[in-house]
């Protein structure tokens, strides 16, 4: 984020510089619809980031799994931004699409980790999201810098908006909470200005008993509603991708159409439930998961834990609470650490 947030006390002193972007600004505010289109991690990222963009620009947002996209030949037209989001810059169902959306005359925009990567390359404009390389095979520090950079393209294509302009001053607050800040006390004494991350990172041991209760199970389900439904999928993916154990993103609204006649005292289920508009209805998620006996670990906002603890047998996790829009980034660390 270095050199691309400006913070002082003034409002007109809090700001988001794209550079990249910065040429093509008009153009993706002119857009019919903006498109954004990845594969796995990266679609979910992008998925994580669709709520704060649709209220910010004012612009219709679909999003595409690339393969999906191809394989249905579906629309792209001329007066669409499509947004192509990858780690690596070279992913090739994302790459194929960028050339379809290409001969379809869209204007084609980068989110990548890899400076001249083929994405980088062959689009119109982009953003490197500087999260530095991945050394395993599973993304996780390019999945929350995904984030960060998709809010603050939404911040700067809703930067001419005088009525978002408290909502905007909040999250680039918020996103100053974020990194880490040698210098100051960490959570929780001083969480209201410290680093929000390392916070989590400190639960370092908590996930390490979760991580051996879970070890003999062959299923887990997450559930997660709004900002964190994409949180849900991506807790799920990593715990397949890492664990190479069964587990299941699921929307938490959709907990009736299915997902709850699996749900008995032997199914470990993780409900993601820190403060935000869907707070309550998470809730009444947990206590309907718990009337069935599930066995539930929640994850809450710290000093909710009474608030979502309904027994003896559930487990709380206890993160600091950020701005709803980016509290994704803090609720996927301890499920990458378990």
């Amino acid at each position: 984020m270095r050199g691309r947030l400006l913070h002082g006390r003034s409002t007109k002193a809090k700001t988001v510089i794209l550079g990249g972007l910065k040429d093509h600004l008009k153009t993706i505010r002119r857009s019919r619809r903006i498109v954004f289109i990845g594969c796995g991690t990266s679609y979910n990222a992008a998925l994580a980031a669709r709520p704060l963009l649709e209220e910010l620009s004012g612009i219709p947002i679909s999003m595409e799994i690339a393969s999906d996209l191809l394989d249905r030949q579906g629309l792209i037209y001329r007066e669409d931004t499509a947004v192509f989001v990858s780690q690596s810059g070279e992913t090739a169902d994302t790459l194929h699409a960028l050339e379809y959306a290409l001969e379809n005359g869209a204007l084609c925009v980068g989110i990548t980790n890899t400076v001249g990567s083929a994405i980088a390359r062959n689009t119109h404009c982009g953003v490197h999201i500087n999260a530095g390389a991945e050394i395993g095979v599973a993304s996780t520090k390019a999945y929350t810098s995904q984030i960060v950079v998709m809010a603050m393209f939404a911040l700067a294509i809703s930067g001419d908006s005088i009525l978002s302009q408290a909502r905007r001053e909040a999250i680039i607050d918020c996103l100053f909470e974020l990194p880490c800040k040698p210098h100051l006390p960490t959570f929780p004494a001083h969480s209201s200005f410290c680093c929000k991350v390392r916070g989590v990172l400190e639960l370092d041991q908590e996930m390490k008993d979760l991580a051996n209760l879970l070890i003999a199970e062959q299923s887990l389900l997450v559930f997660g509603r709004g900002y964190n439904y994409a949180t849900a999928l991506e807790g799920a993916l990593k715990v397949k991708e890492v664990a190479l154990m069964h587990s299941e993103g699921i929307l938490a609204g959709e907990m009736k159409h299915g997902p709850l006649a699996l749900v008995d005292e032997n199914l470990p289920i993780v409900v993601i439930a820190t403060r935000d508009a869907c707070f309550r209805k998470q809730q009444s998620v947990i206590q309907q998961l718990h009337a069935r006996n599930g066995r539930l670990i929640v994850m809450c906002s710290k000093g909710d834990a009474a608030s979502v603890r309904t027994g003896g047998s559930c487990k709380v996790i206890e993160v600091p609470q950020a701005e709803d829009c980016l509290q994704p980034v803090i609720n996927i660390v301890p499920l990458q650490v378990i």
